[in-house]
């Protein structure tokens, strides 16, 4: 990430990190399930997830691209079954780099303690 010396830059950074899709995928109450789901069981195909699931399978797996798009899901396809399981170590780098804008940010616009 480039140094952040102005209030324009710190406004074009917070729109590039805070993606929308990621935090999106994480609000809806329902792929907080499935996550929570994957956390307990680990990887799983879509028939193991429905089951534990009140929606539809075809909702499930509506919610499962979602979070595989927005980087939350690692999904790999063997033969005719797909298994999903967290990629925890996109997600550490997603917030790092929110973590390290933040701190950037504080001395160009943030109320601390300090200020």
């Amino acid at each position: 990430m480039k140094p952040i010396t102005t209030r324009a830059q710190a406004a074009d950074a917070c729109i590039e990190i805070l993606d929308a899709d990621f935090f999106r995928a994480l609000c809806e109450p329902a792929r907080l399930e499935i996550f929570r789901h994957l956390v307990l069981a680990g990887r799983s195909d879509i028939a193991t997830i429905a089951e534990a699931m009140p929606q539809d399978r075809s909702v499930i797996a509506r919610h499962l691209q979602t979070l595989e798009r927005a980087g939350v899901l690692h999904a790999q396809t063997e033969g005719r079954h797909t298994f999903y399981e967290i990629d925890g170590p996109a997600i550490a780098s997603r917030m790092e780099k929110i973590v390290g804008l933040v701190r950037a940010l504080v001395p160009l616009c943030c109320v601390g303690p300090n200020r």
